[in-house]
């Protein structure tokens, strides 16, 4: 009976400390230090504004999905909530397209980790450390949950205080010029060049999809709801914080950045935050953030196979993913699904092997077209789930959605309006190619495979049993 538990069961053994540092280090990764440099090349200074707005609608949306997981805490989150108040075929393409999503997210990590090691060592292919970085990534998520919780933990905690540290460092160069002979930098760097919006709204409408890019993980939090200690309690704090704590670093570190350093200056050649240290002089600090935002995408990689590994094993368990996939290792973890996530994410490796110079507006585009169907489930799970509701139901709800359902609607036309974005610009182009095309195979595949007989009969089981 023991071994039966430890094939089918995920052990709880995450703390609060733990959730609420992972879905920082899976939301502060590549976006902020490598994907910024692109969305301030599109808007300008501007980008603060399309930060605030994306980080309005993130807010909306995890609250959706605080009210159902805080209700139903499950490893399959909100894949199991499209299934329940969708059907099946909702939680079927959701789990299946949030592994694809977070599979497309790492080779974007991992082709990050092959640019900033180019600071150190140039010359050397970035394919070659792409592959390092996945093997090492993968080998840590092997380990037990709670040995990995506590990686991770440590593992944003260095990039979360090196980014406080150089907001405070920022500000006291941009008030009392430390570091800059005494001379106050002041802030006009950000309408100097340009103007606050030298390329007007377009530009700040054109920084859109790279800037909810940067938010893809934050909804990380609830996949994490079948491994966690005290779930109720836990997954509202920190939901209700993690937002919070990532609008001001996000805002605040981009704040400090084009304050002290012009934002017409800022290429795709490495990250804003180590040319930043470069231009005031401190090349050793510069290499110091070099190594931080290293250890950023290598932290967020860790993060995306956690949550391949545990979305594939939850489909696997429904029935919608080979068997074996379903299955853990004697310390508690789905190793056949971490595995073959890993396998999959050789795809990145030789992406950067043939197209080196595309691959990273590619993969955060595609990443970012999943992203966008995995929130809009959200929201339209959450506007379902209230439906089933009475009144009275509604007002017992322990974490409520603000101001439903209008907030769910007004957060899914955004959403529409990031897609239609998507669609007007030649290099986010290929994600409304490969995502849609990506998802009519799955559909295919559900079908074909007689998926929808199986889910009718258990539903049938479902109801005769509710009915006895």
């Amino acid at each position: 009976m023991q071994k039966n538990n430890r094939i089918t069961e995920l052990h709880r053994g995450l703390e609060q400390r733990h959730i609420t540092l992972m879905s920082l280090g899976a939301a502060i990764g590549v976006g902020l230090f490598l994907g910024s440099a692109s969305a301030i090349k599109l808007a300008g200074p501007g980008i603060l504004l399309a930060y605030i707005v994306g980080g309005i609608v993130m807010f909306f949306i995890m609250r959706a999905l605080g009210e159902m997981a805080i209700q139903n805490p499950v490893a399959g989150s909100f894949s199991r909530y499209a299934r329940e108040y969708m059907g099946p075929v909702f939680g079927y393409l959701t789990g299946w397209n949030y592994w694809f999503l977070w599979v497309i997210t790492c080779m974007a990590e991992i082709t990050a980790v092959g640019i900033y090691m180019e600071y150190w060592i140039p010359g050397v292919p970035r394919w070659i450390w792409a592959l390092a970085a996945l093997v090492m990534m993968s080998i840590i998520n092997l380990i037990a949950v709670k040995a990995y919780g506590e990686l991770e933990f440590w593992f944003a905690l260095i990039k979360i205080v090196t980014i406080v540290a150089m907001i405070v460092v920022g500000l006291g160069m941009i008030l009392f010029g430390f570091g800059n002979g005494g001379i106050a930098v002041g802030i006009s760097n950000l309408w100097k060049h340009g103007g606050f919006f030298p390329f007007g709204i377009k530009g700040v409408l054109m920084s859109l999809q790279m800037v909810m890019f940067a938010y893809l993980g934050i909804e990380m939090i609830g996949v994490t709801a079948g491994e966690v200690q005290n779930p109720k309690k836990t997954l509202s704090k920190a939901i209700d914080t993690v937002f919070w704590r990532i609008l001001i670093f996000y805002v605040g570190a981009l704040f400090v950045i084009m304050s002290i350093y012009p934002w017409n200056e800022l290429g795709q050649k490495g990250s804003p935050f180590v040319l930043t240290f470069d231009k005031i002089g401190i090349p050793s600090a510069a290499g110091i953030i070099n190594f931080v935002v290293l250890t950023a995408a290598l932290s967020s990689c860790n993060s995306g196979i956690f949550s391949t590994g545990r979305m594939l094993f939850n489909l696997a368990q429904q029935g919608e993913a080979p068997a074996t996939f379903g299955k853990l290792t004697k310390s508690g973890v789905p190793g056949p699904a971490i595995i073959a996530s890993a396998l999959a994410l050789l795809v990145g490796v030789v992406l950067n092997y043939v197209v080196p110079e595309k691959v990273f507006t590619w993969v955060t585009s595609i990443a970012t077209f999943g992203a966008i169907w995995t929130w809009a489930v959200i929201l339209l799970s959450q506007i379902r789930y209230r439906k089933r509701l009475s009144l009275e139901e509604q007002r017992r709800l322990v974490y409520k959605m603000p101001w439903a359902p209008l907030s769910s609607y007004v957060s899914l036309a955004f959403l529409v309006a990031v897609v239609g974005l998507m669609a007007y610009f030649p290099d986010t182009r290929i994600a409304l190619i490969v995502g849609p095309l990506w998802l009519a195979l799955l559909v295919a595949f559900y079908y074909g495979k007689g998926f929808h007989k199986a889910n009718q009969v258990e539903s049938e089981f479902h109801k005769v049993k509710n009915a006895s």
